[in-house]
């Protein structure tokens, strides 16, 4: 596969995933689809997203796959210098979800204009499994797929 192949298609991978386990995960919790993406649109728009509608959700769910194709590249970008990064994938993408939600949450959140995150123990506890299990492995693993060389 080539390192654009696998950006491209772990980045709707990961999007994809991430994006069930937000729909599910606060959807359990009484908030509609539409709210969440207004809320990923909200990094970029702030509280005015939520007025925003069906463009603002729509806005979200493009950013959303962007942001997600992005992380996704920097590892296959960061695992054609540094090989060891594909030689365990379990190990290595387990601690780039972590490095993600890290970055995401301390970083960058706080300086976009949603700003930053209210911490509670159940979030935090899922977005670090989401992020470890269907962000950080499958990075690892679409960036071990590339051909030596692509």
């Amino acid at each position: 596969m080539t390192a654009r192949r696998a950006t491209l298609l772990g980045g709707l991978v990961v999007g994809t995933l991430d994006l069930a386990d937000a729909l599910i995960f606060f959807g359990f919790r009484g908030v509609r689809p539409t709210r969440i993406l207004q809320g990923i649109a909200s990094g970029l728009l702030g509280r005015n997203a939520f007025a925003g509608g069906l463009e603002t959700a729509t806005l979200g769910l493009a950013l959303h796959f962007f942001i997600a194709t992005v992380i996704v590249g920097v590892f296959v970008l960061a695992s054609r210098r540094l090989r060891w990064l594909v030689k365990a994938p379990l190990w290595t993408g387990v601690l780039y979800g972590v490095g993600v939600w890290l970055v995401m949450n301390l970083v960058v959140l706080p300086l976009s204009a949603a700003g930053p995150p209210a911490f509670r123990t159940v979030v935090v506890i899922n977005g670090l499994l989401i992020h470890m299990l269907a962000v950080g492995l499958p990075s690892a693993l679409f960036a071990r797929a590339v051909k030596i060389g692509e």
